[in-house]
Formats: C-alpha cells, structure tokens, sequence
C-alpha cells in the first residue's frame, strides 16, 4: 500500500499534537521551588518527585519526530513521482512555509530543552554553598512556550505539505501536457 499525502499529514500532525501534551503536562507537573534543607556551611535542596525532566524530554523526541516525517512527506515521491526538488521551490510560498516551519521546529526545540536540561541539572547539582540559596527551578512558562511552538511547527509541515502537493500536480500535469503535445508534433510531422 502506497503512502499518500494525507496520511503523512495525519503522521506529521498526530506527533505534534502529542508533542503539545506532553509539554503542557511537563509544565503543569513542575514544581515552582525546592525544599532547603541547611547543613554544616552548604545547603542542600530536596526537590518533590515530578516527571517533568521525562516528560519534557518526550515532548522533545515527539518534535523531533514530527519534523523529519513533515520534512520527509514534502519531498516523497507519492504515487511513485519524483519531482525535483527545485520545481517545489519555485513556489514562493513553499519556500516560506518551508523555512517557517524548518524555524518553528528549531524553536520549539530550544523552548523545550532549555528548561528540561536545566531542571535536570538544578535536581542533579542540589547542593549549593551558598547559605542564601532559594533552591530554584527551571524557568516558568518556557515549557509550555515551547509545547505550543511545537504544535504550531507541525500545523506549519501540514501547510507545507499541502503547497508541496499543489506544486507537484501543477509540475506533473505541464509534463503531462507537454507530452501530448510533443507527441502531436511528431505525428504531424512524420506525415508530412
């Protein structure tokens, strides 16, 4: 069974859209601070059990994912034609949405493994020298930025995608025509 155009964009759209939730869910399970707990000149910071470090990596690994099958699906030769891919960005507007989504997803990256990497190194570093120390968190709020950049890069593949399809029928349908008319002009003139 051959892929088509819309199964990719289901592909494309179903990874970002788990993406999205589990960025949302990384957000929401963040706790705001640790606990201090003060020893003999350090301070050690108890943080409460919370899969955020987990789930932001997957949302991450689900972005990933959603931007090579939307990368993939622009150039796959559906119905077994391959159109260079120089006819495609021919198209001003794939060339946009293109670059756009090629963005969004760089992001979206950005927003989610900042706070996931640094969330793991505030629970892996948790004993501070400094007396003063508040026992910090990963910073509010880029999680879920970058949950909703993530959905958003997705929603920009699907586009790109479409322009992509419409590209390659119009490229198909001039060869097309060409053809018959190349072949009419050789029947007339052998007949001559």
């Amino acid at each position: 069974m051959a892929v088509t155009a819309i199964q990719m964009a289901i592909v494309v759209g179903a990874l970002g859209v788990i993406s999205f939730i589990l960025g949302v869910l990384a957000e929401t399970k963040k706790p705001a601070a640790g606990t201090p707990i003060p020893g003999k000149d350090v301070v050690i910071c108890k943080y409460p059990s919370s899969p955020t470090v987990a789930l932001g990596s997957l949302s991450f690994v689900f972005l990933i994912a959603s931007t090579v099958f939307g990368y993939l699906s622009v150039f796959y030769p559906y119905r077994g034609k391959s159109v260079p891919q120089s006819i495609l960005f021919k198209s001003m507007n794939f060339t946009i949405f293109f670059n756009v989504s090629l963005f969004s997803a760089g992001m979206g990256a950005m927003f989610l493994l900042w706070p996931t990497i640094t969330e793991q190194l505030h629970r892996s570093h948790n004993v501070h020298r400094n007396l003063e120390t508040e026992c910090p968190t990963a910073k509010t709020g880029l999680l879920g930025g970058g949950a909703f950049v993530s959905l958003d890069a997705a929603l920009l593949w699907m586009v790109a995608l479409m322009l992509a399809v419409n590209a390659r029928e119009d490229f198909l349908d001039e060869q097309k025509e060409d053809h018959f008319k190349g072949g009419d002009d050789h029947v007339i003139t052998t007949n001559i």
